[in-house]
């Protein structure tokens, strides 16, 4: 079955060029729903099921950062930026409301099919029944968790912090996603309650809570070991 990818582009050219790049590279593996408006963006987002978002930010009518929020709330597909805008406080203000990576213009066509295959094959990998990292082995669909092969418990916010990290091995997840995806309405709560949350889950994991790391003004990854080697 074909992996749909929700492509939300004001420019037809490069909109066109994407489609037709990725259509015969992947030959029907990928399936591009194409929008050239926020508005239309927002309107594919909901109706429409997608593995991947690629999201122009300067768009007529509603930006990109509107979309990728109303996306955050809707799905856990990957969102990757294709903008101009630089910007170091552009691209973090990106990462906390949850977007996974920025593919600065001019671009390179092929590089952007490389990067979205390795996204979309490590998002298939987290989907599978059991999550490994290092020693900690968490099943989705029996809700157990190991931590070298003896299974321990966890409080529900712990474990549920735990499930969406490693769902999203070695990405760095900000606390504002955690919020969104874990809390839901997260209007009264503050972010120190991830902060809270992440230090207990530390806590109980022990010595593999340290494969847990606070990456400095974006939020926080989870990381294998065994990838460093």
């Amino acid at each position: 079955m074909a992996e749909r990818i929700l492509l939300v582009e004001d420019d037809d050219k490069i909109r066109g060029i994407i489609r037709d790049y990725f259509t015969a590279k992947s030959e029907g593996q990928y399936e591009i729903l194409e929008a050239a408006t926020g508005e239309e963006g927002i309107r594919l987002a909901e109706e429409e099921k997608y593995d991947l978002v690629l999201l122009d930010i300067m768009l007529p009518g509603i930006d990109g950062f509107t979309i990728c929020r109303k996306i955050r709330k809707l799905s856990d597909a990957p969102v990757l930026f294709l903008t101009a805008r630089t910007r170091e406080e552009d691209r973090l203000y990106g990462y906390e409301i949850g977007c996974d990576d920025y593919i600065c213009k001019p671009f390179s066509f092929a590089e952007l099919y490389a990067k979205v295959t390795a996204v979309l094959r490590r998002t298939n990998n987290s989907k599978e029944e059991d999550l490994i990292c290092g020693p900690v082995s968490l099943n989705i669909k029996s809700l157990i968790l190991k931590i070298d092969g003896a299974e321990t418990e966890l409080p529900p916010k712990e474990f549920e912090i735990l499930s969406y990290l490693m769902q999203h091995k070695g990405w760095t997840v900000s606390r504002e996603t955690l919020l969104s995806r874990i809390w839901g309405d997260y209007a009264y709560v503050e972010t120190r309650v991830v902060d809270n949350h992440v230090k207990n889950l530390r806590k109980a994991l022990g010595p593999a809570g340290k494969l847990i790391k606070t990456v400095i003004g974006r939020g926080y990854k989870i990381t294998d070991p065994s990838d460093h080697a």
